[in-house]
């Protein structure tokens, strides 16, 4: 999504530093329209350098593309952070004196601002009176806090945090499609332990199945996200009041948490990389090399979640498989996943190609999305919070007949 991010002339626009970093990480084009006062705070090169995006103030640079509009019409949402006194009444009464003003004036997005202010002026009957008007448009704010302000004084007029603005943004940037669905997704990689010590394992971080969780629940799904042994700052951005996370360290314990979480799930996600064998002895003791020669290590096959999921499936649930390959063509790939598809009996198959610097422990995947009937559905390709999107609206697309009914 292309998001605007307008900073005015107050203390708090250091603070929008991270606001943008925030949404840039969330996978957005983020473009920065400060005021010529906001650059007496922050200068433009931290802006372009954060947002990757040039920046100006000037309604005259830009002139063939005529940037002082193109930018309001090509948003699809425009945050102004913070938002100072005058900048509200300049708002609420139509003025565009700079870039940041024409922006708002050309733009039909979704208009958030952040109010920062000392706290006689956000009591002042002019800067209620603009606040009303800006509310009566459907302009929405965050904020402001009640807290230390500059200069030492205390009272409403602070800017709320960036993390609370970066969710209110999202939040009107992302669809309810998922309202009270409960979805069951599990994430990350089973470790089968050898000894006390060594375990086999596959070098999957969770991120993918992570962000499936995270985007759902800001879909308004309630998510139960069972967590392979995923690390803390990873499933940090699961951290959200409509996801519950169940850790589980082999693929037996997955297999009974997913058994658990499907019972009362509408769609059910299989993201985790689970282990295909496990040994069948596991030594109480670490392994040495004390007793001479190799250790022989009997394996033997780990239970077919997806399968089991499959065969106690409830009338109108959708289960989602993922698979990983290593092929030699798309066509191949694609030829895979629709044997896999067809062999587990699932709704909707998520195929990607891994290798030794791609799917896992990276930042970004490309997918293909199989139907029931092995056709590709959909692609997607960016970062894992995208492609969790593409994925989310295939499912939405396959539960609407089913919750229709």
């Amino acid at each position: 999504m292309n998001i605007v991010v307008g900073v005015t002339g107050g203390i708090a626009a250091y603070k929008s530093v991270q606001l943008v970093r925030l949404l840039v990480k969330a996978g957005h084009d983020v473009t920065v329209v400060p005021t010529d006062d906001a650059l007496r705070f922050v200068g433009l090169p931290t802006w372009e350098a954060l947002s990757h995006n040039p920046v100006t103030t000037s309604v005259h640079d830009d002139v063939a593309r005529v940037r002082h509009v193109a930018l309001g019409q090509g948003a699809d949402l425009v945050v102004v952070a913070p938002a100072t006194a005058n900048t509200i009444a300049k708002m609420a009464a139509g003025i565009a004196d700079n870039l940041l003003g024409t922006t708002l004036l050309a733009t039909e997005a979704p208009v958030l601002i952040a109010p920062a202010m000392h706290a006689e002026m956000w009591r002042h009957p002019a800067t209620t009176a603009n606040i009303g008007t800006l509310r009566d448009r459907g302009v929405h704010i965050v904020g402001p806090a009640v807290g230390e302000l500059a200069g030492g004084d205390s009272g409403p007029g602070r800017m709320v945090e960036p993390e609370e603005i970066a969710e209110a943004a999202l939040a009107l940037l992302t669809p309810r499609d998922l309202d009270g669905v409960r979805i069951a997704v599990s994430a990350g990689g089973t470790r089968e332990p050898l000894d006390p010590v060594r375990y086999l394992g596959n070098r999957s971080s969770g991120r993918q199945g992570v962000a499936l969780a995270a985007e759902a629940a800001a879909r308004g799904a309630v998510v139960t996200l069972v967590a392979a042994n995923i690390s803390a700052d990873v499933l940090a951005e699961a951290r959200h009041p409509s996801i519950a996370v169940v850790p589980v360290g082999t693929a037996a314990e997955l297999a009974d948490a997913m058994a658990d979480a499907a019972v009362d799930a509408q769609a059910v996600v299989m993201a985790a990389a689970v282990a295909d064998y496990r040994p069948a002895v596991v030594s109480d003791r670490k392994l040495t090399k004390e007793g001479g020669g190799v250790p022989a290590i009997e394996l033997v096959e780990t239970p077919d979640i997806v399968a089991g999921l499959v065969s106690r499936r409830r009338d109108g649930q959708v289960i989602v498989g993922f698979a990983a390959e290593t092929p030699q063509s798309e066509e191949e790939l694609v030829e895979r996943a629709r044997r896999k598809q067809q062999r587990k009996g699932v709704d909707l198959l998520v195929v990607n190609e891994v290798g030794w610097e791609r799917g896992f422990e990276s930042a970004g995947n490309a997918v293909h999305i199989l139907g029931d009937g092995g056709e590709v559905v959909a692609t997607a390709e960016g970062t894992k919070r995208e492609v969790a999107t593409a994925v989310l609206d295939a499912i939405v697309e396959a539960l609407a007949p089913l919750r229709r009914r």
